[in-house]
């Protein structure tokens, strides 16, 4: 099996589409098809990124040994944090040199994401966040993000257990959809995922 062939089984086993894993790793959804056809191979942060996601050994992702670590989980909840700023070049780059490494992933001006110790921290262009609700994050606009295979049936979910106060899942472009829930002190926790719209939504 070659490293396109374990990319698309680690997709299939998450439940994901090529075109939400592209998300996740902000690259298009031909190249993921690429990998997946041997046609192309995944560059080095990609290698890593792919592997922090699903749980498994960059080893067991590029030759096939050593332990997968993990088996991924359709219904897992994936941590990252997003922090909104003002100034988005100079966060970008006062958190590189903060943590010691260049910025992960980027995608235009609008996000930069770090990936380290299995976390991936977010840096959000406030200009380029319409429709996000980050009333209940005070004065330094910081924000818990979860990542589920399956949008809908986490909102019905959460939506049950009655927690706190919780948003309709909202269409921030056509391969964004998000809902938030507020914990009892008001902060937003913003889960995001794959998700079928309602034709006309």
């Amino acid at each position: 099996m070659d490293v396109g062939r374990r990319v698309q089984a680690l997709r299939v086993q998450s439940g994901l589409s090529q075109e939400a894993l592209a998300d996740q790793l902000g690259v298009t959804r031909q190249s993921v098809s690429k990998w997946e056809l041997g046609q192309a191979l995944p560059d080095t942060e990609k290698i890593v990124q792919i592997s922090r996601l699903f749980g498994v050994s960059t080893d067991w992702l590029l030759l096939y040994e050593g332990p997968m670590l993990a088996k991924p989980n359709r219904q897992k909840l994936r941590f990252g944090m997003y922090l909104i700023v003002k100034d988005f070049a100079k966060a970008v780059d006062f958190y590189e040199k903060l943590l010691c490494m260049r910025v992960s992933t980027i995608g235009a001006n609008r996000f930069g994401q770090f990936f380290f110790d299995g976390i991936c921290m977010s840096i959000m262009n406030e200009a380029h966040l319409p429709g996000h609700d980050y009333s209940g994050c005070g004065d330094h606009k910081f924000a818990l993000n979860f990542w589920i295979a399956d949008l809908s049936a986490e909102f019905e979910r959460v939506r049950s257990l009655n927690i706190g106060r919780t948003t309709d899942i909202i269409r921030a472009h056509s391969k964004y959809y998000f809902f938030n829930v507020y914990d009892p002190d008001g902060n937003v926790i913003e889960i995001t995922g794959h998700y079928e719209p309602i034709e006309g939504e």
